[in-house]
């Protein structure tokens, strides 16, 4: 099979498909591998690792596109792209399918089977392609880093001749892979943590960290079927900001996680919780780019209230391009060993739950999950 890897179109993206150990692996197989001359710079990988490990490097992402069966991406190929490929070809990558229809609509216009990423099934054999989960870990850590540079705090306690300076207050509202990843970092600066998730089974995993869980007493389980946060109603959205007001008043750092997967993200802290934070205390926003969990959040920008600065970083994991482009590289190599079988071509069955999970255009049309979704 030819499969192709472009240099990503979108500006703030560093990351890039495959790492050369992949480009290794897929050519020793049998697959031929052909790459944008400069692809993978901005994440440490140069065009020699690639020729190295068996890829022909191209000047031109057109001739990429026009040559190969399956391509390989970050996030979704560009209009370009779709209208240069050919029909069944392939096309991987975290295509944010269940908020942007026109791609998908564009990819089955073109007659291409497309994979978005971020629609692997929560189970267990899908582990190794949980792109959400392996770029989570990323952002989780980064969060705390931010915050540690923002404060003007230290983070541990410090023991000086100037006196006994206590530890920052760090809380993190979401408790998923990103938010155990926030725990854990920021325990790791010697910060006291405390942390809120909706689902009952998330207190175990903070208190394992060594952070205190808080919840109100009472508090109902919100744990979906897929091990995802469900939906809040109006009214226990409105509990939930009462509950976490004055834990937000007395933190130094807030970390905010909370998401669900194809809507936008719960507002959890309002402007007038911002407004009881001490100055110069900071907030997080990981849930940023799909509205944000502060109503002062603003997408890719760093919002002063009362002193409190809220961020509200975007494709966080793009700052880590190095690890970030590796974890994906394997999340792609587990997918493509279930997608392609001895022969070197794609095998869509649609009996298998996670190809039919992922699998979002194929045969000139949309899949109707995706619609329905």
């Amino acid at each position: 099979m030819k499969i192709g890897i472009n240099t990503e179109s979108a500006s703030h993206e560093s990351r890039v498909a495959v790492s050369p150990d992949t480009v290794r692996k897929l050519a020793e197989t049998g697959h031929e591998i052909a790459i944008h001359s400069g692809a993978g710079r901005r994440a440490g990988f140069i065009d020699r690792d690639y020729a190295g490990a068996g890829a022909s490097i191209l000047d031109s992402s057109n001739e990429i596109v026009r040559q190969s069966d399956l391509l390989l991406h970050v996030g979704a190929p560009s209009v370009t792209e779709i209208t240069s490929m050919r029909s069944a070809s392939a096309v991987v990558g975290v295509l944010n399918a269940r908020r942007d229809q026109a791609i998908v609509e564009s990819l089955a216009e073109a007659g291409s089977t497309a994979f978005a990423m971020e629609l692997v099934p929560r189970i267990a054999r899908a582990q190794s392609m949980d792109v959400l989960s392996s770029q989570a870990s990323l952002a989780g850590y980064k969060a705390v880093l931010i915050a540690a540079h923002s404060i003007g705090k230290f983070f541990p306690m410090m023991m000086t001749a100037a006196g006994t300076i206590p530890p920052a207050q760090v809380l993190v509202i979401g408790a998923g892979v990103a938010g155990l990843q926030a725990i854990a970092t920021a325990k790791r600066l010697g910060a006291s943590v405390f942390a809120y998730d909706v689902r009952a089974a998330a207190a175990e995993q903070v208190n394992s960290l060594g952070a205190r869980f808080i919840a109100p007493e009472g508090a109902e389980d919100a744990e979906s079927a897929g091990g995802y946060a469900r939906a809040q109603t109006a009214d226990e959205n409105k509990d939930q900001q009462n509950f976490l007001s004055p834990h937000i008043a007395r933190a130094d750092a807030v970390i905010t996680t909370a998401a669900i997967p194809g809507r936008k993200a719960p507002t959890l802290i309002t402007q007038q919780a911002i407004t009881k934070m001490r100055a110069g205390s900071v907030i997080v926003d990981l849930a940023a780019e799909s509205g944000g969990n502060t109503e002062a959040t603003q997408p890719g920008e760093v919002v002063d209230v009362n002193g409190v600065q809220v961020h509200g970083p975007i494709n966080v994991p793009a700052s880590m391009p190095y690890h970030a482009s590796s974890m994906y590289s394997r999340n792609i190599e587990a997918l493509l060993k279930l997608i392609i079988d001895d022969t070197l071509k794609l095998n869509i069955d649609f009996d298998d739950e996670v190809i039919d999970a992922m699998c979002v255009t194929h045969a000139g049309e949309v899949r109707d999950h995706t619609i329905s979704n």
